[in-house]
C-alpha cells in the first residue's frame, strides 16, 4: 500500500516535468508541444492537453492550432486507460485542461469517475446527438471499427490465412503469432473485450474466449495501435487494432490485408472532454471549439483515414466506415460505466494478464 501511494505522488510530480519538456512518454517532444515552462506557470497564451491520438496527428493538429490562435498547446501522449489514472492520481491538483482523442469507454468512465466537466460549444449541434454525451461531458469526433490486420508476406512464410472471424483468432495455427494491446492500458483493448461480450453473451463466455485467444497472443503492448505496427514491418503476422490506424498503414505501402470478422465487430468514438478543474479552461474551451469547426482541423483528421461523426465532415476515399461492416449492438454507457469497466477488467486480470 506504501508503494502505491509513494508511486502516485511521484506520477503527480512528474506531470509538470513533462508538460515542461513537451511531454509524451519517454521520447524527445516535437516542436509543437516544446516548452520549458512549468505548469504552474502557464500563461493565458497557452493550454496543457492530455491526448490519446497518434503522436503525429496530435502535433500537427495543435500546431495548426497555435498558427491560427497563438495558443500553444504542451500536450503529453497518453493511452486511453493512461490517461484515466493519470486524471484520478491529479484529482485533487489537476495538470491538464483537456483531453483530445482517444476511446469514448474511456471517457464514459472519466465522466463517471467525475474527471471531466460538462461543455456545450456553439459548435455542438454540428455532431449528431447519438455521437455525444446527453450530459456534454465529452463529443465525439470520429468512429472507427476493431479489424484485423494481416502482414501477407509472414503469412505466406508461415502458411497461414488472414483472419475473418473470431473463431478463427482461436485455431491452432496461429499460436504465438497474434497481438494486442492491453486492456487495462488500452481503451482499443477494452473495446475487444466488450466487443467479444457482445458476440458471446455473457460474461463468463467472454472470459472464456479471451483465454482461449491468449493461448495465442505473442504480447500484449501498451498501446491500442501498437500491434498494427509490428504487423507492418513484420515483427507479427496478425494483430487487433483500429481500421483507420490498419488503412493508414497500408496506404504507406505495408504488405497487409485488413479484415473485419464476420461475427460483428465493435467500434470506437474517439471523443473530447474538458478536464474538472482545470488550470486552464478559457484556452482550453478555445481549442475545443477549433477542434469542433475548423475546416483545417477536420482535413487533418482525415489524413489519419479516421471518419469523422459531424455533419457536413469530409472523408477520406480510402477510409473505412462502420457502415461497410457488420457491427455489434454496442452500449457505450454499460460498457464505460466504472463499475462495469472495473469488474470486467478485473476479471481479465485475475484469469488472464496475472498468469501469463
Amino acid at each position: 500500500m506504501k508503494k502505491t501511494i509513494a508511486l502516485v505522488l511521484a506520477l503527480v510530480m512528474l506531470v509538470p516535468a513533462l508538460f515542461a519538456q513537451g511531454g509524451q512518454e519517454a521520447a524527445p517532444a516535437p516542436a509543437a508541444s516544446e516548452t520549458t515552462a512549468p505548469v504552474a506557470a502557464a500563461a493565458s497564451g497557452s493550454v496543457n492537453a492530455y491526448t490519446t491520438l497518434e503522436e503525429p496527428l496530435a502535433a500537427k493538429l495543435f500546431q495548426l492550432f497555435e498558427q491560427e490562435t497563438g495558443i500553444k498547446v504542451n500536450f503529453v501522449r497518453l493511452s486511453g486507460g493512461e490517461t484515466v489514472a493519470r486524471l484520478e492520481a491529479e484529482a485533487s491538483n489537476p495538470q491538464a485542461s483537456i483531453w483530445v482523442g482517444g476511446v469514448g469507454l474511456d471517457h464514459i468512465t472519466a465522466k463517471s469517475k467525475g474527471l471531466t466537466t460538462p461543455y456545450v460549444s456553439r459548435y455542438t449541434s454540428k455532431t449528431p446527438e447519438q455521437f455525444r454525451d446527453p450530459d456534454n461531458f465529452y463529443i465525439g469526433l470520429y468512429v472507427g471499427p476493431l479489424t484485423f490486420v494481416t502482414n501477407l508476406d509472414r503469412a505466406a512464410e508461415l502458411g497461414i490465412e488472414p483472419p475473418r472471424s473470431w473463431a478463427d483468432l482461436l485455431k491452432p495455427e496461429y499460436k504465438g503469432y497474434v497481438r494486442m494491446a492491453n486492456p487495462n492500458s488500452s481503451g482499443t483493448a477494452y473495446n475487444t473485450l466488450t466487443t467479444a461480450l457482445d458476440v458471446f453473451g455473457t460474461e463468463d463466455k467472454m472470459i472464456e474466449y479471451m483465454k482461449e485467444l491468449d493461448k495465442n497472443i505473442d504480447q500484449y503492448t501498451k498501446s491500442g495501435s501498437a500491434p498494427g505496427k509490428s504487423v507492418a514491418t513484420g515483427e507479427i503476422p496478425v494483430a487487433i487494432g483500429y481500421a483507420h490506424d490498419q488503412v493508414k498503414l497500408k496506404a504507406a505501402g505495408s504488405p497487409i490485408v485488413i479484415t473485419a470478422p464476420s461475427e460483428g465487430t465493435g467500434y470506437e468514438l474517439a471523443s473530447m472532454s474538458l478536464v474538472k478543474g482545470g488550470p486552464d479552461t478559457v484556452n482550453a474551451k478555445k481549442l475545443y471549439d477549433w477542434v469542433l469547426s475548423s475546416p483545417v482541423a477536420q482535413e487533418t483528421f482525415t489524413e489519419w483515414y479516421v471518419v469523422l461523426v459531424a455533419e457536413g465532415a469530409a472523408k477520406h476515399p480510402d477510409a473505412l466506415s462502420i457502415n461497410e461492416i457488420k457491427t455489434v449492438n454496442q452500449d457505450m454507457a454499460w460498457d464505460g460505466d466504472k463499475v462495469n469497466k472495473t469488474r470486467l477488467l478485473d476479471r481479465w486480470t485475475n484469469e488472464i494478464g496475472n498468469k501469463r
